[in-house]
């Protein structure tokens, strides 16, 4: 099913094929932003089959307890009425969804300077959504006062933050998968919230005082550690540091970076096979989730 714009999705209702015995009893939903990189949804953090209908015409709805948002959606038949064929009327509810999106190519870079100083108490918070086509680069470089930083690293599809070259905490895994992942920051005074998808981690503490500048996709001190990919969404605080930069604000400065709609990138979405005519041996990675979900 294809969506006319990129949704928010957050409940989705069946029923049977009308005046016939054909409906589902089971089955699973994928998204996909793009129609090639599918996800499986998820209830209660594990793979689950939803309940479907039990005749042609109640209708049977479900709340996502996780909203979704995508632009396809594919359902898939686990099993239906055994004296009848496969038969399903579907309906979505949601909202469209709003976003900015910048492109990165690796040599590309947002900084944003705070022009009002922030109280030592005051709650700061950076949230971002980010795309990579690389499982290594540098997110964001954060620095404060007394040559204090922090920083946040992709390695190896793990998140890595560190503050003043001591590592803090590693969390999550295969971030590399051409997925939409949402990471947060939120600094309390001397404490920290990392929240990967809907993990969080505890609050860590560490020696930091207010942000004053915070440079998203920085140049890293390996060449093979640029960020290749997209972020969208990109707050501070309630700032939207992407469309202050397409305004030309003095506080945001974009180096060789454009800003377009992420599903319209085909670089955003997901990367073709190349195929050449070769005699060499050709070894492709299989990957798995902790809850069985294929990652290539």
């Amino acid at each position: 099913m294809t969506i006319s714009l990129l949704t928010h999705t957050f409940s989705v209702a069946t029923q049977g094929r009308y005046g016939s015995s054909d409906w589902l009893t089971a089955y699973l939903l994928m998204f996909s932003d793009t129609g090639h990189n599918w996800r499986l949804h998820r209830q209660e953090d594990s793979l689950g089959a939803f309940p479907g209908n039990s005749n042609a015409d109640t209708v049977v709805q479900y709340k996502l307890e996780q909203p979704v948002i995508a632009r396809y959606l594919r359902l898939i038949p686990l099993d239906w009425n055994p004296t009848g064929r496969i038969g399903l009327r579907l309906e979505i509810y949601g909202c469209r969804y709003t976003f900015d999106v910048a492109n990165f190519d690796g040599s590309s870079s947002l900084v944003f300077k705070m022009s009002v100083r922030p109280s030592r108490t005051a709650m700061e918070m950076i949230s971002l959504k980010f795309k990579t086509l690389k499982n290594s680069g540098t997110l964001l470089h954060a620095e404060g006062q007394r040559d204090h930083s922090l920083t946040l690293v992709l390695e190896k599809g793990r998140l890595l933050s560190s503050s003043g070259g001591q590592l803090l905490v590693s969390v999550g895994s295969l971030l590399d998968d051409q997925h939409w992942h949402h990471v947060k920051l939120e600094r309390l005074s001397t404490h920290l919230n990392l929240t990967v998808k809907c993990f969080t981690v505890l609050p860590l503490a560490f020696v930091f005082t207010y942000i004053t500048c915070v440079v998203f996709l920085c140049k890293p001190i390996l060449s093979n550690r640029h960020f290749h990919g997209c972020l969208e969404n990109l707050l501070y605080n309630d700032l939207k540091l992407i469309n202050l930069a397409k305004q030309n604000n003095h506080q945001v400065t974009v180096v060789v970076s454009h800003c377009v709609s992420a599903y319209l990138l085909p670089h955003c979405g997901y990367l073709p096979f190349r195929v050449h005519q070769t005699d060499k041996v050709v070894i492709v990675e299989i990957r798995w989730g902790r809850v069985g979900e294929r990652r290539s």
